[in-house]
């Protein structure tokens, strides 16, 4: 299922190692790499903006999604274009949480483009960000597109890295996983504000 575009689905699983530099003053904290170690994506955040917007970069810096909050709604929505616009014909999703009053344990509901009336979610997130545990699932089923587990290492207790890794289910579009996490990893900063 491309979502961002079927250049970022394989008929096989993909394990990504997602690196998250808990203390930084450049303008971008995530890594995310292959199996192998090769970089994939990063996510370059705006050291001092009004806007809280991310955008998630491929290997050569080439823009593949803006990530953008919405700070007046009480459901930590989130919408998601192609490249860098915020243009709305250029709307990839929308998140939010499924309830304003959440303990721990984050629920969010994720909204295609085309979905416009928003009554039925196209995938839906369950999980726990402090335990690093956290599972995507297709519509309101049961059906796992996506689940992330933390990597202890040396490295994440010394210097100040998170590690975790994800497993994507085959034919399940990367770059959106990646930016799911990428925004759960923003609400848990709030949450823990």
């Amino acid at each position: 299922m491309a979502i961002v575009s079927p250049h970022f689905c394989a008929p096989y699983p993909i394990e990504l190692g997602i690196v998250r530099k808990v203390l930084t003053i450049t303008d971008g904290n995530f890594a995310v790499t292959d199996a192998n170690g090769n970089l994939l994506f990063k996510v370059k955040e705006p050291l001092f903006s009004l806007s809280d917007k991310r955008i998630l970069l491929d290997a050569s810096n080439t823009p593949i999604l803006t990530l953008k909050e919405n700070k007046v709604s009480l459901h930590d929505r989130w919408q998601v274009f192609r490249g860098k616009s915020t243009d709305h014909s250029d709307l990839v999703y929308t998140l939010k949480r499924s309830s304003m009053i959440q303990l721990i344990k984050p629920k969010l509901d994720v909204f295609l483009a085309q979905n416009k009336e928003m009554k039925i979610c196209d995938f839906h997130v369950k999980g726990s960000w402090i335990d690093r545990s956290c599972v995507v699932y297709a519509g309101k089923s049961d059906a796992i597109v996506a689940q992330m587990h933390k990597r202890h290492t040396a490295e994440s207790i010394l210097i100040g890295k998170s590690n975790f890794s994800v497993t994507v289910y085959p034919n399940v579009d990367f770059a959106f996983i990646v930016s799911l996490i990428v925004i759960l990893d923003d609400i848990n900063k709030e949450d823990s504000e």
